[in-house]
């Protein structure tokens, strides 16, 4: 006759606990997590921006052809203001005036490299062309501001005096508010489209509107304080670095970006 089991000892643990199934939140939110660490990275491994997923396509669209438009308006003004910068640069012997007039040009060039990221309808999420446009802006960048610090360590070697009027305070005035307005614009539809070309552009346009305003600041400091002759030099090289150092991040940051999405050069 076969024994039967022995019976269990009352309050005795089983030798093994089963382990306990996660419930079903908490598989949610581990997938959620996991989602949120890796979405960027997925989304960079088929050659997409992350707009592709936040806008509709007619909604992208739409933004493409208004960062089209600033980008035009961009350029128009921003030429002016160089021509208007250069003149004062030459006349008044500013160091500021001939950076801001510098960094003009520079945002005209930016904001040709940003039409030529969107003037294809169909590569407006596309990462490649995103990460190509940032890396020839980092070129530029890095040039421009090797320029600026050399014509301001010059005019400070030289002891250059600024002299001040009533020309040199409205480019400054008018340039600072202007590019200060250009670069608000540019920041919020490089947000949107998840564009960091367009958000670089608007953070050159933002120098500009520093340097403009700072030619107001030097020439007003100067006219009540001339042995403060060397600020208008001083913030041309501050500048400059600023804008080197931000060149220099763009490269470290896009460059193997360009490398990773160069297989993705065909749009839908």
């Amino acid at each position: 006759r076969p024994e039967s089991p022995p019976a269990a000892t009352p309050g005795a643990e089983p030798a093994a606990a089963i382990p306990r199934e996660p419930s079903l939140e908490q598989q949610e939110e581990q997938l959620r997590i996991g989602e949120s660490g890796q979405f960027s990275e997925g989304l960079e491994d088929r050659g997409l921006l992350e707009s592709s997923t936040r806008l509709k396509p007619h909604e992208a669209q739409s933004y493409r052809k208004k960062a089209l438009w600033v980008s035009w308006v961009s350029i128009v003004v921003t030429l002016a203001l160089a021509v208007a910068a250069f003149t004062v640069s030459i006349m008044r012997y500013s160091a500021s005036s001939f950076g801001f007039a510098f960094d003009a040009i520079l945002d005209v060039l930016s904001s040709v490299i940003v039409l030529w990221r969107y003037n294809n309808a169909a590569a407006v999420h596309s990462a490649h062309r995103e990460y190509i446009a940032c890396v020839i802006l980092g070129v530029i960048f890095l040039l421009s501001a090797v320029c600026i610090v050399i014509k301001a360590i010059h005019d400070l070697a030289m002891k250059l005096l600024p002299e001040v009027d009533d020309f040199l305070f409205s480019v400054s005035i008018l340039s600072g508010i202007l590019c200060s307005i250009l670069a608000v614009i540019k920041f919020m539809l490089g947000k949107v489209l998840t564009s960091r070309a367009l958000i670089t552009d608007g953070f050159n346009s933002l120098v500009g509107g520093v340097m403009g305003f700072s030619i107001l600041l030097s020439a007003e400091v100067f006219k009540h304080n001339a042995s403060v002759w060397y600020l208008d030099g001083s913030i041309g090289i501050l500048m400059g670095l600023t804008i080197f150092a931000y060149g220099v991040k763009l490269l470290i940051d896009m460059v193997p970006r360009v490398r990773q999405t160069r297989h993705y050069e065909m749009f839908e």
